[in-house]
C-alpha cells in the first residue's frame, strides 16, 4: 500500500466505455484485513482498480487480505492508497453506502437514498470523478460522515436483518455498477439469438403435420395450431432449437404413418 493523499483524482483510469464517471472505491476504518481483500477482489471482478483506504488495518502481504484478494493481490491491493476522509470529500463526488436509512424526509442524513441499481442509472453520463465509500463492519459510516457525502446508497434487504457483511455489500454495489466500469464480460453480447422467421414458420407447419399424423380432431386443429404458435412466439427459439423440434415432429409423424400403414395392411389381409 502506497501513501499518496496528494495524488489527484484526474490520474485515475477512466471508465470502460465513456458512459459514466471514473469510479474509485474507499473503505473507511475497516476492522479486518480479510474484508479489504474481498473488496479488492470484487473491484477486480467488476473492472475497478483504484482503492483508497481510510485508517486501514495492517495489510500483511502474507496475511488474509492478500489471501482473500485473488488476482487483485497483484495490482488493486498493492496499489491501494491510504488517505484521510477529508481527501474523499475534497476530491470526489461521494456516495456513501449504508444498510439502515431514515424512514422519511424529516432527516436528511440518510434520506433520500438510492438502491445500487438506481445508483448505476443516476451516475450514467456523470463526468466528475466519483468515489463509492464503504464503512466499518459493525457500525458502517457514522451520521457525521454520511452528512459530508453527496449521495447515499442502500441495499434492500429483509427488514428484520438488513445488515450485510462489508465484503458482501461492496460486491453487490460494484456488481450493479458493472455497466459503467466493464467494457466486456465473459458472456457474449447476444446471449439468445432467435431463429430466422423461415425456420420458426417451418416449425409451426411441422406441428400442423404432426396434428394430422396423430389424427387430432380436424375441428380442433386450428385452435391447437394457434396455441402452438403463441407458445413458440413467447419462447423465441434459437435456430438449433427450431431445427431439433422440427426433426422430432417429423420422425414422430413418419413413425405414426408407418404404424398406420402396417395396421391397414393387417386389416386387408384379414
Amino acid at each position: 500500500m502506497t501513501d499518496g493523499p496528494d495524488q489527484r483524482a484526474a490520474d485515475l483510469p477512466p471508465d470502460a466505455d465513456g458512459s459514466g464517471p471514473s469510479i474509485t472505491v474507499a473503505v473507511v476504518d475497516a476492522e479486518t484485513p480479510g474484508n479489504v481483500g474481498t473488496i479488492a477482489r470484487s473491484m477486480k471482478n467488476f473492472g475497478l482498480s483504484d482503492l483508497l483506504l481510510v485508517d486501514p488495518p495492517e495489510l500483511d502481504p502474507e496475511g488474509e487480505a492478500y489471501g482473500f484478494a485473488g488476482q487483485a493481490r497483484e495490482d488493486v491491493l498493492p496499489n491501494a492508497r491510504e488517505v484521510n476522509f477529508d481527501y474523499l470529500v475534497d476530491n470526489f463526488h461521494t456516495v456513501g453506502s449504508t444498510a439502515v436509512t431514515n424512514e422519511d424526509e424529516r432527516s436528511h442524513t440518510r434520506y433520500p437514498f438510492k438502491t445500487p441499481a438506481e445508483l448505476a442509472d443516476s451516475l450514467r453520463g456523470v463526468e466528475t470523478d466519483t468515489c463509492v465509500v464503504f464503512g466499518r463492519e459493525r457500525v458502517g459510516l457514522t451520521n457525521d460522515e454520511l452528512a459530508r457525502l453527496d449521495e447515499v446508497c442502500s441495499i434492500p434487504a429483509a427488514a428484520d436483518y438488513p445488515v450485510l457483511n462489508l465484503g458482501q455489500a461492496a460486491t453487490i454495489v460494484l456488481y450493479e455498477l458493472r455497466e459503467l466500469t466493464v467494457a466486456a464480460t465473459q458472456h457474449p453480447d447476444d446471449r439468445h439469438q432467435r431463429a430466422e422467421e423461415r425456420a420458426v414458420e417451418g416449425l409451426n407447419d411441422q406441428f400442423g403435420d404432426f396434428l394430422e399424423a396423430i389424427d387430432h380432431p380436424e375441428e380442433k386443429r386450428p385452435k391447437a395450431r394457434r396455441l402452438w404458435r403463441r407458445l413458440v412466439g413467447r419462447a423465441h427459439p434459437t435456430g438449433r432449437e427450431a431445427t431439433t423440434l422440427r426433426g422430432i415432429f417429423r420422425r414422430a409423424s413418419q413413425k405414426i404413418e408407418r404404424v398406420k400403414d402396417r395396421a391397414d395392411g393387417d386389416r386387408v389381409q384379414d
